[in-house]
């Protein structure tokens, strides 16, 4: 294989993107570095809402903004190509369901029943390509007693119990820094959809998925979930402490805060020889995990009096060396100068035809034989509509269709 770029997993499968925004475009995005043709479909003229969430936009080779390609835009939509098309005109809405007769997997995030008078709906194109697999991605789900209820990240981590243990002990409800439970849907969404491409390929037959932010933001409750489901215990706020593992926080240091974060007993032991206080890890308070959550307020100080006058940059490698898990608590501009990024190859720069460069941060996953791509940075709306007439359908009337204002 010498001299010749691998075959992409995803390679052949024909992706039509209807969603927007954040939970559907992250699903997509993955399918895409993964190799499928991702055709995301938008409205003319606005495309995306997410293209006008700035600033900061994308600065052009000139220095200024590029009003519209906003780096939320950016986040979730490379490897793709665009299309704006005008659901209401009777030709676009045609034309839509042409482009889905020719797809593995459509995407899309319409609320409940939104897509039915466009003869969109999964019933509708599931009798034009019996092996279609068809994602919905809204907040509640397609049944049950929110099923009408437009979807929002932050409404589904309050309501799926995460705010409810994010937080300082005592303190406000507390949302995370990025959207979780649409990022996290958007991860369930690509995982369902190659299980349901997998069986469409044995059998022919496709399927609808029906995934909800706040199923998926409830499934993400994990040992949090189990804590109530199996002991009755309904947990609470407790900052970066952890409910059943000690020590396991944010400890202050001379120059700031670092991170240890011990998960069993040898490693504490590890931490106390390290410290110069290898009898503290055999104090009968402390020397089981279950008698150090005990006893979690006297260990904690302990540590904390242990390390509160080091420099953190040191002591970090100390613990590491000795086997310890800790580390730095970074903000995002550490994040990319620390050397990991650059080993990784954490972040690429597409440089686009007009010189842009657009830095984007690439699919984590290192697959041997079948490596994510990053093969084309986010598209410019509707710009690829000559090329995905003519690759999915064999025609060659963009022009027309612009004209008569069936796309744009």
């Amino acid at each position: 294989m010498s001299g010749h770029l691998p075959v992409a997993a995803l390679a052949g499968i024909r992706v039509l993107d209807l969603s927007r925004v954040l939970a559907g475009p992250w699903s997509t995005q993955a399918l895409a570095d993964l190799g499928a043709d991702v055709v995301k479909i938008e409205v003319p003229r606005r495309g995306d809402d997410t293209r006008a969430w700035g600033p900061p936009f994308l600065k052009q080779p000139d220095g200024s903004d590029e009003i519209g390609t906003s780096a939320y835009y950016l986040a979730a939509n490379r490897n793709k190509r665009s299309l704006a098309v005008d659901f209401a005109h009777p030709e676009g809405a045609a034309l839509l369901r042409a482009l889905a007769a020719q797809a593995d997997i459509l995407v899309e995030n319409f609320k409940l029943g939104g897509l039915a008078r466009y003869g969109l709906d999964w019933p509708s194109l599931s009798a034009i390509k019996p092996s279609l697999v068809y994602c919905s991605i809204t907040g509640f789900g397609q049944t049950g007693p929110y099923a009408t209820r437009g979807g929002y990240d932050f409404v589904a981590q309050g309501m799926g119990g995460f705010m409810a243990v994010t937080g300082e002990e005592g303190g406000r409800p507390l949302r995370a820094g990025v959207a979780m439970a649409d990022l996290t849907t958007g991860l369930y969404a690509t995982i369902s959809i190659l299980a349901a491409l997998r069986h469409a390929e044995r059998t022919g037959e496709g399927q609808h998925i029906d995934i909800s932010l706040l199923d998926t933001q409830i499934a993400c409750l994990a040992n949090q979930a189990m804590n109530w489901l199996v002991g009755g215990v309904n947990p609470g706020r407790m900052g970066n402490r952890h409910p059943t593992v000690v020590p396991y926080t944010v400890f202050k240091v001379a120059d700031g805060e670092i991170i240890i974060a011990i998960g069993n007993d040898g490693q504490f032991r590890a931490f106390c020889t390290e410290m110069g206080v290898a009898a503290l890890g055999h104090d009968p308070r402390f020397a089981t995990a279950a008698q150090r959550q005990l006893n979690r307020d006297a260990i904690e100080a302990e540590v904390q009096r242990l390390v509160a006058d080091l420099p953190g940059l040191p002591l970090i490698d100390r613990l590491v060396a000795a086997g310890v898990p800790c580390g730095p608590v970074n903000s995002i501009a550490e994040v990319f100068a620390d050397p990991f990024v650059a080993a990784r190859g954490t972040v690429h720069e597409f440089v686009r035809d007009d010189g842009a460069i657009i830095p984007s941060v690439a699919y984590p996953a290192k697959l041997s034989a079948t490596p994510a791509t990053m093969r084309s940075p986010p598209p410019r709306l509707g710009q690829d509509a000559a090329s995905v007439l003519a690759d999915w359908l064999g025609r060659d009337d963009a022009e027309g269709l612009r004209a008569a204002g069936v796309i744009a």
